[in-house]
Order: structure tokens, then C-alpha cells, then sequence
């Protein structure tokens, strides 16, 4: 009786495991997986992160930026045969449809579409080779240095893969656009069908996050027999996104869930530099005023873990004194966010006040700049010109 107990027990356990997809332990069933902060970048968990993977249609995260950052999300595309031909997921472009940029961008995120991907593509890059060498210039720009486009849509293809890691850093940058998290949080979108005929394409997001996990926010699936089932996600709470790539995972909403909770459960947003602050006053060198406060020119947050077991460091740099004159807002130095004995971020200080100079010096200068100013105004000669005049006096 004991023994089938716990052959029992070791059943439920196995299934439980097998549903819940990600243990306590956050262990998952991807082959590689990734959840990171989307404001810092800091990296809260890791598995393979940097094996080279297929990515299938999680590839459009990178397709629908380029697009939007090419600024021509109001342009009418006109559908190639090619575009309305593609294979794989489709919103069933017809050939010579017109729709713009910004529309597709829907059909492309919500639904999948490959015809759409390749339409922009084809628009935008002026043929797919083209539009590959735009994300793949992008996906070096921004560090995903081990990432290769060879598509738009993400078909397999020799040569495009990328690493969970990768794609954490193109889907964290491209969330920091406002266009883009507006479009991979939309649940629903309508765009016109083809012109001889008469309905809607109604496009409802795959990305089932959106509705079943809380503070869901975007942004892709994908799915092809070489790169598995794919998805990377993202939700936000309490003021702290984050993004998390799983890459062949058959349980990948599971397991992203899980992920995500344990992300929120242990780490926390937390402010390292407030831009309303004052950081330091500094002493004011030939000035007005003897003494100035600086202050950081933009606010960063950084995940750390609740437990309260981590800081980050923050150094400043060249603020010992400041020279007048200065006005409000010019450079005064820079601050230096270190975690882990990592450079996250540098952001300027800036000064909060203007502050005139004491020197009679600069007076006199600033006197005989507007007086020879207004001399070439009104007589058609420069500075320069005036002193080799009186030279020349000189010389008679």
C-alpha cells in the first residue's frame, strides 16, 4: 500500500512539474531562456542565454522597429506579388493592395503576418537582402552582437539565428518606444480588407499574456519546426517592465509566467537617482555666487532584489568646482551607475541655477565684443578688419 502511495505521489508531483512548467528553483523546459529589467538592462536570470537559436517570428520585434524608426509609418505600401505569396502565417494580403506602414505594423505583431513583414520590407529596405542589412545594422547598434537577420518574418533560413540574450536587448530597446508598446499591448485592431471586397480584417493579438497574466504588455510569439515554440513577453508592475525570452519551449506561457512572477516576487524597482534631488553643491569659482547645486539630468531605476542584499554605486565625475559663467542646465559633470562592478548607465549633471561671473575681465570683454559687433554692423567690417585700420593710423 505504501508503495503505490508513493508511486502516487510521485505522479502528482512529475505532472505538477510538467504544468507548472517552471519550479521554485526557476528552473524551465526552454532551451534558453532570459528575464531582464527593460529600464537598466541588468540581466535577473539566465539559461543558454547565449547559445545561437532560431527565433522564428519573434524576428518582427526587430522588423516593426526598423520600421517605425524610419519615419515613414504614414506612407502607403503597395503589395507585391512576392509579399502576397509569402508561406507561413498571413493576413492574406492580395496583390496590389495598398495599406500604410503603420497598419501593417499591426498585422505584422497582432496576427503574424509574413506577407505584411515582407511588404514593409520591401518598402522600406527596397527588397528583403536591403531590409536585413537595416536590422542587422540596428541589432549591432544596440549590442546584440550575436544575432543575424537574414528576413523580415523569421522563416528558417540559413544564416538567422539569435541568443536569448539578444533578443532580451532588441525587445527591451524597442519597448522603450512609445509606438512600439502601443502596438504590442493592443489586443484588437481593424484594418480594410481588399478594395473588391466588402469587410475587415479584425486582427486579435496571439499573444495570449496580454490577457492572462497580470500587468502583460507585449510582445511576440513564434513558432517554426527548427526554432520551436517561442515567446517573448513582457508585463509591468509597480513601475518596474520586464522582458522574457524563452526559445523552444513547448510550455512557453507556462513557463514565461513563471518566470515573470518569480522576477516580480523577488526584485523590485528601485530609484538609484532622482533628477529632483540635489546631488552635490560645489563651490563657484569667479562668480556671483559663491556656491551651486548640480543636479542629475534624467531619473534611473534599477530591478534589485527585495531582500535588500543589493545597492548599486554611483560616482561622480569632474564636479569638484564649477567656472563661471555658466547658465541653467549646462553640463557640470557626469554620474556613473556601477552594479556588480558593471557600467549600466552615465547620465550628465547639470547645473540648477545660472550663474554670472565676477571677473571685471569678462565685463570688459564681453564690452568690446558687442562694441566691434555693432561697428561691423554699421560700418561692413569685422574685428579684425578694425584693428588693421588702426594699425594702418599707425603707420602714416
Amino acid at each position: 500500500m505504501r508503495k503505490i502511495v508513493a508511486i502516487l505521489v510521485l505522479i502528482i508531483i512529475i505532472a505538477a512539474s510538467v504544468f507548472l512548467g517552471v519550479s521554485a528553483g526557476q528552473d524551465t523546459n526552454a532551451r534558453a531562456a532570459v528575464i531582464m529589467d527593460v529600464n537598466s538592462g541588468r540581466i535577473l536570470y539566465s539559461k543558454n542565454m547565449d547559445e545561437e537559436l532560431a527565433m522564428a517570428s519573434t524576428t518582427k520585434i526587430m522588423t516593426t522597429l526598423i520600421a517605425i524608426e524610419s519615419g515613414k509609418l504614414e506612407e502607403y505600401v503597395t503589395v507585391s506579388k512576392k509579399a502576397s505569396r509569402t508561406e507561413g502565417s498571413s493576413v492574406y494580403l492580395h496583390e496590389g493592395e495598398r495599406h500604410t506602414v503603420n497598419d501593417l505594423l499591426y498585422a505584422i505583431m497582432l496576427r503574424s503576418g509574413n506577407d505584411a513583414a515582407v511588404a514593409v520590407a520591401e518598402h522600406i529596405g527596397g527588397s528583403i537582402e536591403g531590409f536585413a542589412e537595416l536590422m542587422n545594422k540596428k541589432a549591432r547598434e544596440i549590442g546584440a552582437v550575436n544575432t543575424q537577420f537574414t528576413n523580415p518574418h523569421g522563416l528558417d533560413a540559413p544564416g538567422h539565428y539569435t541568443t536569448a540574450r539578444d533578443l532580451a536587448i532588441i525587445a527591451a530597446y524597442a519597448l522603450k518606444n512609445p509606438k512600439f508598446s502601443d502596438v504590442v499591448k493592443s489586443k484588437k485592431k481593424s484594418i480594410s480588407g481588399p478594395p473588391e471586397e466588402n469587410w475587415d480584417r479584425i486582427m486579435i493579438n496571439k499573444n495570449k499574456m496580454l490577457w492572462e497574466f497580470d500587468g502583460g504588455d507585449g510582445v511576440k510569439t513564434g513558432f517554426t519546426k527548427k526554432a520551436g515554440r517561442c515567446l517573448v513577453s513582457s508585463a509591468t508592475r509597480d513601475g518596474m517592465r520586464l522582458v522574457c525570452v524563452v526559445l523552444n519551449c513547448g510550455s512557453m506561457w507556462d513557463d514565461s509566467s513563471a518566470l515573470l512572477e518569480y522576477g516580480f516576487k523577488n526584485y523590485s524597482n528601485v530609484k538609484v537617482v532622482n533628477k529632483e534631488k540635489v546631488f552635490k553643491t560645489v563651490r563657484v569659482r569667479n562668480g556671483k555666487e559663491k556656491f551651486i547645486d548640480v543636479r542629475p539630468a534624467e531619473d534611473f531605476s534599477l530591478a534589485l532584489r527585495t531582500d535588500g542584499t543589493e545597492s548599486a554605486g554611483v560616482y561622480a565625475k569632474n564636479i569638484d568646482t564649477a567656472q563661471a559663467p555658466f547658465k541653467k542646465g549646462d553640463t557640470a559633470g557626469r554620474l556613473e551607475i556601477y552594479f556588480d562592478n558593471t557600467l549600466l548607465k552615465t547620465i550628465n549633471l547639470e547645473y540648477a541655477e545660472s550663474v554670472e561671473s565676477s571677473s571685471p575681465f569678462f565685463y570688459l570683454k564681453r564690452i568690446l565684443r558687442d562694441c566691434f559687433a555693432d561697428m561691423s554692423w554699421r560700418c561692413g567690417f569685422g574685428t579684425l578688419d578694425f584693428f588693421i585700420m588702426l594699425g594702418a593710423k599707425r603707420d602714416v
